[in-house]
């Protein structure tokens, strides 16, 4: 397309939601361009390389078992390397390895009864957990929603292995540690984890919508083009310039959407903080994600030992999360050495990546996907508009192209 034609549709962000709604618009026909305000796409998902090290822009998983990501990734040019199913959980209680007994049952002694839960919570863990894993996506969506702490609780859940084994390894998938998210989400984020593998690619977790970007019609994404406005026309970028559309998707973070469309009602975010480090030698010497019980920190891993190529010179690369913004590196590292029972004092901080958006929050009950229409020829898309997930993102951005298709089929009748 030439700058001053006018397009189908201009899409407001290159990240994943964006990305697929402009694949799934060009596949259906309509002359798409895609305005990204950064110098590179993928939004959330990006990596840096900061001194040799990859570093990806707050800590990152790769689900391979969610439908929107084996509907459009090719898994295999990706070169994913696997975590660890399951995660390690420290603190005052002792060290205990949750395991994933049908794939690593040389792993699951601390599931024996007595250990890291009684008999009757093991159990209910089990039972609950094949039901997710057995029943359709569909099933789990239209069941009760209720916080999932309720749900776990009714499910025979202790308070000891709620509060000290689920809620620890949940305050990190879900960015809060109130277990008030939708029991929905809870179920389908279970499900995923216990249907695929969690991974990360081997160039970083920004491979992913660069290879959605590279799927594209050659020039459809202008980067270092933030749009101020929308317009009767389209946009106008912040250089005052203009891009003539029929259309808008706006595909940016919840913030941004609710500027350029008023009246947009978005969710409260969930904020978090990771950390990175290089220390002269592995703490843990395996691909595990490593749980503070006591929930000073939320999770930690070793990326060196997930993906090898992302330190450059034999160090290991440490990832490190925390609830909110208000960290304080020499804390976290401090608390780093209690949690892996290893000096911290000549682990070097590389980054600190601290993100106000990182998550929509999803309490109960929570719409697992909303329209994408805001008004005639708006339409947004985001996780804030379905569930906080690569997933969830997708979907969104599916909804938004089948939507503004059948709006213009419509208008052409």
């Amino acid at each position: 397309m030439r700058a001053d034609e006018v397009a189908d549709v201009a899409v407001v962000g290159a990240g994943v939601a964006g990305l697929a709604c402009a694949l799934d618009c060009v596949a259906g026909g309509l002359r798409v361009r895609v305005l990204e305000a950064s110098d590179a796409v993928g939004g959330r998902m990006r990596t840096d390389v900061v001194d040799g090290f990859r570093l990806d822009r707050g800590f990152q998983v790769f689900n391979t078992a969610y439908p929107q990501v084996r509907r459009r990734i090719d898994l295999r040019a990706l070169r994913l390397r696997p975590f660890t199913p399951g995660f390690v959980l420290a603190g005052s209680r002792g060290r205990y390895r949750f395991a994933d007994p049908t794939r690593r049952p040389d792993q699951a002694a601390d599931l024996l009864p007595g250990r890291l839960a009684p008999l009757r919570d093991t159990v209910a863990l089990g039972l609950f957990s094949a039901r997710d894993m057995v029943l359709p996506a569909a099933v789990l969506r239209r069941g009760r929603d209720v916080p999932a702490e309720r749900w776990l609780r009714d499910a025979g859940l202790s308070e000891v292995t709620v509060d000290q084994v689920l809620r620890p390894f949940l305050a990190g998938v879900f960015l809060e540690d109130g277990l008030e998210t939708s029991s929905r989400m809870f179920h389908l984020v279970w499900r995923s984890m216990l249907r695929g593998s969690l991974c990360l690619p081997e160039r970083g977790i920004g491979a992913v919508p660069e290879q959605l970007a590279e799927r594209l019609p050659d020039g459809a994404v202008t980067l270092d083009a933030r749009v101020s406005a929308l317009t009767q026309d389209g946009v106008r970028l912040a250089d005052g310039s203009a891009v003539p559309a029929r259309a808008v998707v706006v595909a940016t973070e919840a913030a941004a959407a609710a500027r350029l469309l008023p009246g947009l009602l978005v969710p409260a975010q969930r904020t978090v903080t990771t950390f990175y480090h290089a220390a002269p030698a592995s703490p843990l010497r395996e691909p595990t994600l490593l749980v503070d019980s006591d929930r000073r920190l939320l999770n930690s891993v070793v990326l060196s030992e997930v993906v090898p190529g992302c330190s450059p010179d034999g160090r290991a690369l440490v990832s490190t999360s925390v609830l909110g913004s208000g960290a304080q590196e020499a804390q976290v590292r401090a608390r780093l050495a209690e949690l892996y029972g290893a000096g911290t004092d000549g682990w070097e901080c590389l980054a600190a990546y601290r993100i106000p958006g990182a998550l929509p929050a999803m309490p109960a009950p929570h719409p697992l996907i909303r329209t994408s229409r805001h008004s005639p020829g708006r339409y947004v898309c985001g996780d804030h508009r379905a569930t906080g997930s690569v997933q969830g993102a997708m979907a969104s951005g599916t909804r938004a192209a089948r939507e503004v298709l059948a709006d213009m089929a419509a208008s052409r009748l």
